[in-house]
């Protein structure tokens, strides 16, 4: 029992990626959130704050119900005031990984419909899953590319399972459902 203490104690070494959130308001209801990767041992290549990404505007009003979500669940509560009008957060690997990837991807995006189902599968993902896709984005030659092939993954999933429901109910084609 003592061990499981003793492991509930340790902490994330000084050497791990640290992660940075950096929130700005524009004005009243402009507001604008950048993922930023600060430099750390475990990342000799970083020697200054590096932005991963960022999201402003219409696209991030579409979904930031669902990021300050995640962000309280890590317990990082946004101020709103004069104070607040440009702060940075940390952040742990798992959740910048998240919220890169997903405001990576929806910079570009038009389509509300598209943009949730992006956001839904984004959010499904793993750890894992989310690092390989940011890292692809990142380090890639052409970074659109494979933004462009994630948001094709993420949408015809759901388009193909919006048509097998609508396939095997015959009567939701007919009154449009």
């Amino acid at each position: 029992m003592a061990r499981l203490e003793r492991i509930a104690q340790i902490e994330t070494p000084e050497s791990a990626p640290r992660y940075e959130l950096r929130m700005r308001r524009h004005g009243p209801a402009d507001a604008e959130y950048e993922i930023w990767q600060m430099p750390a041992a475990s990342t000799p290549q970083v020697t200054s704050a590096l932005r991963i990404a960022g999201l402003r505007g219409r696209n991030l009003e579409l979904v930031e119900h669902r990021v300050l979500k995640r962000l309280s669940r890590s317990g990082i509560r946004l101020g709103h005031g004069a104070d607040a009008r440009k702060r940075g957060y940390a952040l742990d690997e798992d959740l910048a990984l998240t919220l890169g990837l997903l405001f990576r991807t929806l910079a570009p995006m038009r389509s509300r419909d598209n943009m949730r189902a992006v956001a839904e599968g984004i959010e499904a993902m793993g750890r894992e899953e989310a690092a390989y896709w940011l890292g692809m984005a990142m380090h890639r030659k052409r970074p659109r590319r494979v933004l462009t092939a994630l948001r094709i993954l993420l949408t015809e999933a759901r388009t193909r399972t919006t048509r097998k429901v609508a396939a095997s109910d015959p009567g939701t084609v007919r009154r449009g459902i």
